[in-house]
């Protein structure tokens, strides 16, 4: 089961690093001023729903809550809307990386290598230096006893 996970994020490394600078964006761009809106529109003890939209279309479009989110009255509204965004913002993304992760230990192992064995395990059969060619560092020995025969299934090339 840990191979699931150390393959998913070996795997995922460009788009683990899409995630992160897409969250700081949008917690630039889309959460300051909604965490600033919900500020404004909260000052009467009360949330007003029509400060709030006023608000935040003009937020976001004029980009100026970047600076106002961080004066005292506005701190904490901007910590819980950051908060609750990260959590949201977190679940998709484990839920994207692991929709990715391999369905078994041989994917993308191509079939017929010799990827399969650890640690030249192979060569307890099959030579390193020479004999018959069956991949690039694979040899079957001539000397060996025993059944030697070969069935190459593919294709060659001849060039």
């Amino acid at each position: 089961m840990n191979y699931k996970v150390s393959k998913t994020f070996k795997d995922n490394k460009k788009n683990i690093i899409i995630i992160v600078v897409l969250w700081v964006i949008l917690s630039i761009v889309l959460v300051a001023p909604l965490g600033y809106s919900i500020g404004i529109s909260c000052q009467t003890g009360r949330f007003n729903f029509e400060t709030f939209l006023n608000t935040v279309f003009t937020e976001l479009a004029s980009f100026s809550s970047i600076t106002k989110v961080f004066d005292a009255a506005y701190i904490g509204y901007f910590g819980k809307t950051l908060l609750y965004f990260t959590i949201i913002y977190l679940i998709c993304a484990l839920i994207g990386l692991f929709k990715s992760k391999p369905k078994h230990q041989y994917t993308d192992i191509e079939h017929g290598s010799s990827d399969w064995s650890e640690n030249g395990e192979q060569y307890r059969i099959l030579s390193r230096n020479k004999g018959i060619i069956l991949s690039k560092h694979n040899y079957l020995p001539i000397d060996k006893r025993g059944n030697i025969n070969v069935l190459v299934v593919g294709r060659f090339w001849f060039w």
